[in-house]
């Protein structure tokens, strides 16, 4: 099996490279592994995240080492150019790096330089080469706000050398019961529920958001719709809803902001009613279009703070993206059907602060209800941010538990 595991690693490689002939990313992908000279540490800690959305899940715990350990060396590493290049630069780390393609000679030498003495993997990313190394120099390995699913390759009757990964970890913090019990199915104890560190994280924001005072003069004394992370699909349902509530303002914060991209989501938009944030300086004093498209990235955690309803995009895709910073605002969420896999999701409609929506009938049913009931508008987003409310606290279990181990 770790055969076919490595053959395979270096096939996903060469994919990448001929993929990196066309596309940008996977162009950045190839091009920040190449000729890295790494910093030597007598010792740090590591931290990786998948991509930007683990970053700032895992974030809340990075910065409680960096508070209580300021003399520590960190490391962080991003398997994802949407990771690596937004957050190269963070003050929270010594040392950004792409993580190294998954071999055996790779983990023994990146692992030789940044010497760590604990390792904190968020979420997903289990690397057999990179967590056996580790655990040959018995350097305590954890994962935070891991989730587990019947459905992953752990828990199938092939999946020997996933299950040897996961033998390598020191402890699992999970984010629910569900991921206990499918941990012990396979004889795994060492687990603990802690929560997910993303509550901490969106709950922090919203206690002390960024003022946007160029967003708080475009909404005026209107209400505020805010589409985040939006995907073409997304963004061709909410652009229905722009010429029904001509009194209401709308945001949009696309999931790629390419000028290709921008321009498409442009064109679906009723003529002259929207302006890119970008061109705003020079229009500062009249702000009078009904659309705003966010053509930047970093905004949107701070946007939600001036709406009264979100729809966030992915559920038409791969999945929704972030729900829970618009949830701890005390925002409604609308998304897309693609939500199974997110627990707060579920959650969120449960509790009745959360819509799925499959199609334009059923956006326009929902919105009519929020809109045009300021009483339910108000009722679901304030369950929205009691749920958050009630979560938080996995930040402050996990560290206390490394420190004392």
């Amino acid at each position: 099996m770790l055969l076919l595991y490595n053959l395979g690693l270096r096939v996903y490689y060469i994919l990448i490279l001929l993929f990196s002939l066309f596309n940008k990313k996977a162009a950045l992908w190839i091009k920040g592994r190449r000729h890295v000279t790494y910093t030597q540490f007598d010792k740090s800690i590591w931290f990786h995240f998948a991509s930007l959305g683990e970053f700032e899940q895992g974030r809340p715990v990075l910065e409680q080492f960096r508070t209580t350990y300021p003399q520590s060396k960190i490391v962080i590493t991003f398997f994802s150019p949407s990771g690596f290049e937004i957050r190269k630069n963070t003050p929270f780390a010594d040392a950004v790096y792409y993580l190294p393609l998954d071999t055996a000679k790779n983990a023994r030498e990146f692992i030789t330089a940044i010497n760590p003495t604990i390792a904190i993997f968020t979420k997903y990313e289990y690397w057999y080469h990179f967590f056996d190394e580790l655990h040959k120099r018995d350097t305590p390995l954890y994962i935070i706000s891991g989730i587990f699913s019947p459905t992953q390759v752990f828990f199938k009757w092939y999946g020997g050398l996933h299950r040897i990964i996961l033998g390598f970890v020191n402890h699992f913090f999970v984010q629910d019961e569900q991921s206990i019990q499918l941990l012990k199915s396979i004889n795994i104890t060492n687990a603990t529920v802690s929560g997910d560190t993303r509550f901490d994280r969106v709950w922090g924001n919203a206690r002390q958001p960024k003022e946007l005072p160029v967003i708080n003069q475009f909404k005026g004394d209107q209400k505020l719709f805010i589409a985040g992370s939006t995907w073409p699909t997304d963004e061709q349902l909410v652009a229905t809803l722009v010429t029904q509530y001509p009194n209401w303002k709308f945001i949009f914060a696309p999931h790629e902001i390419s000028e290709e991209k921008i321009n498409k989501l442009t064109n679906l938009l009723p003529k002259n009613s929207a302006v890119k944030y970008s061109q705003l300086p020079s229009r500062i004093s009249n702000l009078t279009s009904q659309i705003l498209i966010i053509d930047n990235i970093g905004m949107l955690s701070s946007l939600y703070q001036y709406g009264d309803i979100a729809y966030i995009g992915g559920g038409f895709g791969a999945g929704i993206h972030n729900t829970l910073e618009a949830a701890a605002f005390g925002l409604p969420i609308i998304f897309g059907p693609n939500y199974n896999k997110f627990k707060e999701a579920k959650d969120l409609i449960n509790l009745g602060a959360g819509f799925c929506v499959i199609d334009e009938v059923g956006l326009k049913s929902v919105v009519a209800d929020l809109i045009n009931n300021d009483a339910n508008c108000a009722a679901a987003g304030t369950k929205a941010k009691t749920y958050v409310a009630g979560h938080i606290g996995a930040t402050n279990t996990i560290v206390n538990y490394i420190e004392q181990s």
